[in-house]
């Protein structure tokens, strides 16, 4: 490990005492009481406002913060209190994160689906008012796709085995589309093969037959997607409401003006404890295979693509630990300057190796759900092959991820951290 030396100018230099970690763990409870206030206020309808996601996403903000600190600088805090405190603010921060990620792994799907089918029919762009939403409503952004993907899946031919998509119509209502596709087809072959591209016409039979695909499939995700996240909306309503999540906000209410402290936090200095979670992030980083994935497209990443087993994608856990490692070593930077009064200095290539870990787990839990949604009994083989394509693609994302959080990490060293 390099030598590290000491930044007469940086303000956590010196010992930080633990009267920085009260002052940040008061203000992050502060943050969640005003978010949980908000959330009460703007209500919960069954889609969400902007002004409940807005909260809802405050309130796992602060939760997370206030639960890594707990976790990285437990030796200065209570040992029982801290110890009850964290896996309940897990709870709360992971139940509130479901409705978003279901939304938000919706809209990276169809987007994926309308990108790979290059049919701007099927998979209209999307608006400039989704892109500036937030994840918990990022399904307002792609109301139009699923219509979109129904209606073209509605005029696409019913495939010869008989069987059925979450988004095929009646075959009777079918036929009448289908001889007009046919015909259609077969003129915009003769015109091609009359301009001499016979490869042209071979590469459009192709795209067509990945858009029919790619709106079934689209279809059948939005369903399953779309279902879960209501589900996850209501769990989340009841949650808050419970009596569980009620016992924290009252322990959060008294954390907002009294942290409790261990006996021997008046001598103690976080810079230690901050240190250990750099290093244990940087052992972490350490055992990843960044020298493969220094080479773009190694195809390492579609290792296990064809697996049937269910689980998670086995070569995704230890990236997603160091994304988890590397979120504490972040907290922990702003608990050691929270003694200073001031937010910390911000670390472009922290910052980009942060995003590059979440890109990582997005695409890894979209190729997943691609991969669940295949295994839906008696679909139609085209849907089958574009969610095989989507999965192929959303796989390629997580190997590009990985690329860039190498680039990334290799610009660093050990003693800017």
């Amino acid at each position: 490990m390099a030598q590290q030396h000491l930044d007469p100018t940086d303000p956590t230099a010196g010992p930080v005492p633990a009267d920085a970690l009260a002052r940040y763990l008061r203000a992050q409870a502060t943050g969640f009481l005003r978010a949980l206030r908000l959330h009460r206020e703007t209500g919960a309808g069954a889609a969400g406002s902007e002004g409940s996601a807005e909260a809802a996403r405050s309130l796992r903000r602060a939760a997370r913060r206030i639960s890594a600190s707990l976790h990285t600088f437990q030796p200065v805090l209570d040992p029982d209190w801290s110890e009850a405190m964290r896996p309940e603010l897990a709870w709360v921060s992971g139940t509130l994160a479901l409705e978003h990620a279901y939304a938000a792994r919706l809209e990276r799907l169809l987007l994926a689906l309308h990108r790979l089918s290059g049919a701007a029919t099927a998979f209209p762009a999307q608006g400039p008012a989704g892109a500036g939403t937030t994840r918990a409503n990022a399904t307002a952004g792609t109301a139009a796709a699923p219509a979109a993907v129904a209606s073209a899946t509605a005029v696409a031919a019913p495939d010869a085995t008989g069987t059925v998509d979450g988004a095929s119509g009646g075959a009777g209502a079918a036929a009448p589309a289908t001889e007009a596709a046919r015909a259609t087809a077969n003129r915009g072959g003769g015109a091609a093969r009359a301009a001499g591209g016979a490869a042209t016409v071979a590469t459009a039979v192709d795209r067509g037959n990945l858009t029919v695909g790619a709106a079934k499939a689209g279809a059948l995700l939005d369903r399953q997607l779309t279902l879960a996240r209501t589900r996850a909306h209501s769990t989340a309503l009841q949650a808050l409401g419970s009596s569980r999540f009620h016992a924290i906000a009252d322990k959060v209410a008294v954390l907002a003006s009294e942290v409790p402290l261990s006996p021997a936090a008046s001598a103690a200095d976080l810079g230690p404890l901050a240190t250990a979670a750099r290093e244990r992030l940087a052992d972490a980083v350490a055992a990843l295979p960044l020298l493969t994935a220094g080479s773009p497209y190694n195809a390492e990443a579609l290792v296990h693509g064809l697996s049937p087993d269910p689980a998670p994608h086995p070569q995704d856990a230890p990236w997603h630990q160091v994304r988890l490692l590397l979120r504490l070593h972040r907290y922990a930077r702003e608990v050691l300057h929270a003694g200073t009064g001031g937010e910390p200095p911000v670390d472009v290539r922290l910052l980009a190796a942060s995003e590059a870990l979440d890109r990582h787990r997005d695409a890894s839990e979209a190729a997943a759900a691609a991969a669940q949604a295949a295994r839906t009994p008696r679909i139609a083989p085209a849907t089958a092959y574009a969610l095989g394509v989507l999965h192929a693609d959303q796989r390629h994302e997580v190997e590009a991820a990985r690329y860039a959080f190498q680039r990334s990490w290799q610009k660093d060293v050990v003693g800017t951290l």
